[in-house]
């Protein structure tokens, strides 16, 4: 059965979309079958995979593969059609074997308040008892379909009924961050928020009418897997003082006040789990990433990750692409010790 991994952070810049694409790569890289899936309206994960540079794009595509996203796939049971939900055929990522997108929509927002309601309501209006489980059951039908090992789930930066949802529903959880004050704030939210939307799952897992709906609400705790810290300038190798002070405010509040949180939910790993990678819990942080600078739009033109580019890809030559190719094998060690991490976490 597929691992469904859900990258969520309310806060917004925090680099969800491009974590989950650079994760599932070397995933893939791995030998793992690794479906991407496109939760957020905005659909920048969608339009990175299949070079999509506006609207027009978006719109032509739901003509030619109608069906082939996740909003239309959803539609059944949001829009009470006469048909059951079903798998959808992802699209094979260009370049890379096993890696495969759940394409997203524009308007999956549309859903949101039906979604909303349902889940505060759907115990006694029969209309809704199917709405709460419905995202899951696609999620998990379409795994099954692609035979996948993982499913990254590519969340919005909000707090709504979908990202709810879709958080509570998933097996484990990441947190991409920045160093930043409003960061930090995001995660002082998240040790308030995380317990509420925990409460409601374990109320909506008791209800019999969402146990017997044609898409079982499941019964799962999210567990945490841990930070990934990024988007931060370097100096020797190193963040600079600044951006120092940040990473380490983070990674002590993950580490005292916010796991210590979730372990009382059951939404942590583990003790032992954690324990394989020694110092780890002194900060959770799974990674720590500099800013790609000049190399994310070479990343995003040719779409594939930057550790993944070629040197052609580059675009350089003589010592500028040196420095290029030292940058390429710095990222390519992070992201595949980050992989490795999610791998022995998940198992």
């Amino acid at each position: 059965m597929a691992k469904r991994i859900a990258l969520f952070n309310h806060k917004g810049g925090v680099s969800k979309t491009t974590t989950t694409f650079n994760l599932g790569w070397m995933l893939a890289s791995k030998g793992h079958r690794v479906v991407m899936v496109d939760a957020d309206p905005q659909c920048n994960l969608t339009g990175l995979v299949l070079g999509f540079r506006g609207p027009d794009e978006f719109d032509s595509y739901y003509e030619s593969e109608p069906d082939r996203n996740i909003r239309d796939a959803l539609a059944p049971a949001f829009e009470s059609q006469p048909r059951k939900i079903e798998a959808i055929e992802c699209v094979p990522v260009p370049g890379r074997d096993g890696l495969f997108l759940l394409p997203g929509h524009i308007r999956l927002s549309e859903y949101e308040v039906t979604l909303g309601i349902a889940q505060e309501l759907s115990a006694t209006l029969q209309p809704l008892q199917n709405l709460p489980g419905a995202m899951s059951y696609l999620l998990a039908e379409t795994a099954s379909e692609m035979a996948a090992d993982y499913v990254l789930v590519d969340l919005n930066p909000s707090l709504g009924a979908i990202n709810q949802n879709l958080l509570m529903t998933s097996d484990f959880f990441i947190v991409p961050t920045t160093p930043d004050y409003f960061s930090l704030m995001a995660m002082h939210s998240l040790a308030h928020v995380l317990p509420r939307w925990q409460s409601w799952a374990l109320e909506a897992q008791r209800k019999p009418a969402l146990r017997d709906a044609a898409y079982p609400f499941p019964t799962v705790t999210p567990q945490f897997l841990g930070i990934v810290l990024q988007k931060y300038r370097p100096r020797a190798g190193a963040p600079t003082v600044g951006f120092q002070q940040w990473i380490d405010e983070i990674s002590k509040y993950t580490a005292t006040t916010l796991v210590p949180q979730l372990a009382t939910l059951g939404m942590t790993r583990p003790p032992d789990v954690y324990a394989h990678l020694g110092s780890f819990t002194n900060t959770f942080a799974l990674a720590q990433i500099a800013d790609f600078n000049t190399l994310i739009a070479r990343s995003q033109d040719c779409r594939t990750p930057v550790f993944a580019l070629s040197d052609d890809q580059l675009g350089h030559v003589g010592v500028i692409l040196e420095g290029d190719q030292k940058k390429r094998e710095e990222f390519h060690a992070i992201f595949s010790d980050l992989a490795d991490r999610v791998i022995l976490l998940t198992q």
